[in-house]
Order: structure tokens, then sequence, then C-alpha cells
């Protein structure tokens, strides 16, 4: 693996069969109560600018999990709010701790920051990109179907960042995938001209949910209006009319197909409150994933 884990794009197949791996032997240790193969006082700077209830509490537990500290940075509390450059602060940061994860808004923010940072940075989320997800996600399912090669993964909502790092994290896996999303709101085109080069699995765009529906192993979604967003609240509401994940589009897939949402939903939005209930298992299974996708992952940067 690189330095950083900045996007699924950066990844190699191996790399993402490598992240899960690791995930899957570090859950067992800490369902077992065995001690982690990691060196104790590590430190990791945890930048947010934006709000975060599983990051922050997965990352922050993780580090405890390694006999390490988290360190909680708020944009609006640091000198980066009165202006100190992105390079200024990962050389400082550099000084100070041995990784740092950055929830924020521009990628482009991420990619500064781990230019001039000489240790690992981790984006815990991007309006780009939420790559930490997507490998919980993956994790998730391969627990319960046992594999994801030969799966067909559905997308149905915005074509946000979550929908670019699962485009991206199903095809480096071997799974296909089909995504519904309204005209104006598709995935971004970086992201789409990847999937054109796949040849091994099948993808789909589409602006019918029924038909991204139709035969699927996995069923995602998300909130229409991310954090950002939420003076176009009302304008999105009627732009994904239509775009619910109820029993109308669950009837459509395939016989114990999963529901995944990365949380928090707007049960009777974007899914039936029906729909969210009965999947509710694999939904906590994927949020409790966090913890130990992102434990795999500093387990890999950050154990030198």
């Amino acid at each position: 693996m690189k330095k950083d884990l900045l996007k699924l794009l950066d990844l190699t197949n191996e790399d993402v069969k490598l992240i899960l791996d690791t995930s899957d032997k570090l859950k067992a240790e800490w369902k077992a109560g065995k001690k982690h193969d990691f060196p104790s006082g590590k430190t990791l700077a945890m930048i947010f600018a934006k709000n975060s209830t599983r990051t922050r509490v997965s990352f922050e537990v993780g580090m405890t999990h390694f006999d390490g500290h988290a360190i909680f940075m708020s944009t609006a509390d640091s000198q980066m709010k009165r202006g100190e450059s992105i390079s200024d602060t990962a050389r400082t940061l550099s000084r100070y701790v041995d990784g740092i994860m950055i929830r924020t808004y521009d990628q482009d923010e991420v990619e500064e920051l781990a230019k001039h940072a000489t240790i690992p940075v981790i984006n815990g989320l991007t309006d780009f990109a939420h790559p930490c997800q997507i490998l919980a996600d993956l994790m998730t399912i391969r627990e319960h179907k046992g594999k994801l090669e030969g799966l067909k993964a559905c997308w149905i909502g915005d074509g946000n960042n979550m929908a670019n790092s699962l485009i991206v994290g199903c095809l480096k896996s071997g799974m296909d995938i089909s995504v519904a999303c309204p005209e104006g709101y598709r995935p971004d085109k970086k992201i789409l001209d990847f999937a054109a080069t796949v040849k091994d699995c099948k993808f789909e765009l589409t602006d019918d949910p029924k038909v991204a529906a139709r035969g699927a192993d996995i069923v995602f979604t998300d909130v229409w209006a991310s954090m950002g967003q939420e003076g176009e609240a009302q304008e999105r509401q009627k732009a994904f009319a239509g775009y619910q994940v109820n029993d109308d589009i669950m009837a459509l897939t395939n016989p114990g197909c999963m529901v995944q949402h990365c949380l928090p939903a707007h049960k009777g939005e974007e899914i039936s409150e029906k729909v969210f209930e009965e999947h509710a298992q694999e939904i906590f299974d994927e949020a409790e994933n966090r913890l130990h996708v992102q434990k795999g992952i500093m387990y890999l940067l950050m154990k030198k």
C-alpha cells in the first residue's frame, strides 16, 4: 500500500483485499479479547471540518484498542480557522503525531495535506470520497455473504461521495454494480471514466431505481441532502421522488438481499422505516465495522 488512504481509486484490487483481511483478523482478535500486535503509544490527530458520530468515535476507540491516543481537532478551533496553510499544518503535525485523519469538504485539501505530511493521512470523508465507509460496507457484505466476487450491488439515490466510492470499491472487489440517480445528480466523471475501463465486472448507470434493483444482492442508499446541502433539501426531495428503498424495490432483488445505509438515516425519505428495521442488523453490523476497518487501515499504515 501507499503511505496514505485518500481515495479508493488509489488502491489496487490487492490493497482492498489486504485491508479487508487485516480488518477481519483484528476484529477476531478483539472479539476474543486478544491484544493486538501494534506498538503502544502512537497518536492520531483527527481533523474535523464536518460533524461526526461514527467517524470520530470509531477512530478514537480504535486508537484506544491499540493502546494509543487520538486528538480531536476542529478546524473552527485551530489555527486553520485563522488562515494557517494546509502545508504548514501538515508539516507541524508530522513532528507531533504518527498519523492524521481528516474529515472535510474538499478532496484537494486531503491531497494537499498528504503531499506535505511525512506521516500517513487517512480520508475520513470528503465531498468526493468516503473510502473508510465503503471498506466497512465491503467487510460487512463479505461477512454476511461469504464472498464479494460475483455479487450484484445496487445504489439508489444521489451520486455523491458514497456512490463514487461504492462504484470503485465494488468493481475492485469483483462485484457488479448498478447505480440509479436522477439526471443532474450523477456520480463524478472521474468515477464514471474509471468504471468504463473495468472489463471483468458490469457497471450500469440508470435513472430507474427498479432497473438498478433487479437481481441485486445488496441495496445501498444514503440521505438525499448531505452535509452542506441542507439548503437544497426541498429541491432534492422533488428530484428524488420515487427513489426510496421500500418494499416495491426489495421485491425486485434476489432472495436474501442485504440493505446497507451509512447513517444517519432519514426514515420515510430515502428508505422506508419498514425496510430499515427489517435490515437493521445488517445496517448496524456495517456501522460497527467502521471500527474494525479503520483499525485495519491504521494497522497497515501506522504500525511501522
